[in-house]
């Protein structure tokens, strides 16, 4: 396959047309969302307050595998997409094996990252049902810039609470938002009672995605024609990512190309189950046969150290309850660069399917070791990566080692799902050697565990 171009690009007539509802094929459908009032699975009407009511259609939608991506919002995908498959010759030649490395890169757009897939969707729908404002969170801030960018261009109004830590480590990139013209507020603030709730009992707390997330739906929940929007997490979001397997599997085909190894980084779940979710349709099929690999920041471990039970998916404990692989809502990561990665919880659908063995292994990296892989990327491939893909790239790496080892001519696809041009600061402190790790002990986990509800009759 020496014949196969640096760049794999589908033209635009062969972008996906639909996007593909991986719950439709688990064998064993993940537990239903419930309703932490009722303890009952919530219906539409039951999320229509916090979300757009299509998106709340889309949540529980468990039976369709294909749903149409609306013509408008097709014409804006075109902005951005296709986006390319890359052949990694340069690093494949840097690590002398003789693996093939593919990589589907999300960054080429101005938000950085592939979290515009579903910005523009939750916008889009969310003007058509008529509102006028969108909350939400974000951590590294790819999601509130792309949030951003998408409420700019429908005329909507955006709140983004940006987690406090990251806000102070990439100052820049809330220029970019309020460049688009978004409000950003660190988090926990004294903007919510939620916020100021959590400040008063850790007056420090540099925050997390649980505690902007519970910002973010309080205000959604309190100002009509609001409601809040997320980028990652809910089988919604996996829903719009899906397009990015779908243009990597369509990309392959091209060239006769199939991964025997799969690797994504794993936060929240978005680029994750995006990237898997047609070669695992493939291997619940028994098509085929990849292995997929989740990879996960050692400072925040959710797949490898979390408990797989039901959690609300905030701090402040006001969101429906997901059976998902947890680190418990009240888990407050330490301030590590992956700030996209730093969420206690892991989306439904991927936890199902790690809880019974299609995902194959969720392995859990050091910082320092994520950003030593970044470096010599970046140095043989020319692009600098998102401290978030760079896990994906570690990993990416150790599997092409294994086959320089063994002789093993396997092919590895990753994901790059953005760029780290707004994380220099922490290229700084990894080119500088003031880089730390932190992996929390047994008992830092189980405060966190403590926040993970007691529910009588479904989990004790």
């Amino acid at each position: 396959m020496e014949n196969v171009p640096y760049k794999i690009y589908l033209r635009e007539d062969e972008m996906p047309k639909q996007w593909y509802n991986l719950r439709a094929d688990l064998k064993t459908d993940h537990a239903p969302i419930l309703n932490p009032a009722t303890l009952q699975p919530v219906t539409v009407k039951d999320l229509e307050p916090i979300f757009c009511a299509e998106m709340a259609k889309l949540e529980l939608n468990a039976t369709n595998r294909f749903i149409d991506i609306p013509e408008e919002l097709l014409a804006i995908y075109r902005m951005f997409r296709p986006s390319p498959l890359v052949r990694a010759y340069c690093l494949e030649k840097e690590l002398g094996t003789p693996a093939q490395i593919y990589y589907k890169f999300e960054g080429n757009n101005t938000s950085g990252s592939h979290k515009l897939n579903s910005a523009f969707a939750q916008a889009y729908y969310a003007k058509e049902q008529g509102l006028t404002s969108l909350t939400t969170e974000t951590g590294a801030g790819q999601w509130g810039t792309a949030l951003a960018m998408a409420c700019s261009y429908f005329g909507l109004k955006a709140k983004v609470y940006m987690v406090k830590v990251s806000s102070q480590q990439k100052p820049y990139r809330k220029v970019l938002m309020e460049t688009y013209g978004a409000e950003i507020i660190p988090s926990p603030s004294d903007t919510t009672a939620v916020g100021r709730k959590i400040l008063a009992e850790h007056p420090s707390s540099g925050g997390s995605l649980g505690c902007a997330i519970s910002e973010a739906v309080e205000v959604a929940v309190a100002n009509p024609g609001t409601r809040y929007v997320l980028g990652s997490v809910l089988d919604h979001v996996l829903l719009h990512q899906s397009i990015i397997g779908l243009e990597a599997k369509l990309a392959m085909n091209k060239y006769d190309i199939y991964p025997d190894i799969v690797v994504g980084c794993a936060g929240g779940g978005s680029n994750l189950g995006g990237l898997m979710a047609p070669f695992m349709a493939d291997k619940l099929a028994g098509r085929s046969h990849p292995y997929f690999i989740a990879v996960e920041p050692a400072s925040c471990p959710t797949l490898t150290r979390g408990r797989f039970a039901y959690d609300f998916g905030d701090t402040g404990q006001v969101t429906p309850l997901i059976k998902m692989y947890t680190l418990g809502g009240g888990f407050i990561p330490s301030p590590n660069h992956a700030g996209g990665l730093r969420y206690h919880g892991m989306n439904a659908t991927m936890s199902q399917l790690y809880h019974d063995g299609y995902l194959d292994e969720a392995r859990a990296v050091e910082q320092s070791e994520v950003f030593k892989s970044a470096v010599q990327f970046a140095r043989v491939e020319g692009i600098l990566p998102a401290p978030e893909s760079s896990h994906a790239i570690k990993v990416a790496i150790d599997e092409a080692l294994k086959c320089k080892e063994s002789g093993e001519a396997k092919t590895i696809l990753f994901g790059l799902s953005g760029t780290g041009y707004f994380d220099l600061s922490a290229y700084a402190a990894y080119n500088a050697g003031t880089m730390t790790d932190f992996i929390p002990t047994d008992e830092e986990l189980a405060q966190g565990f403590s926040y993970i509800p007691k529910l009588p009759g479904i989990q004790e």
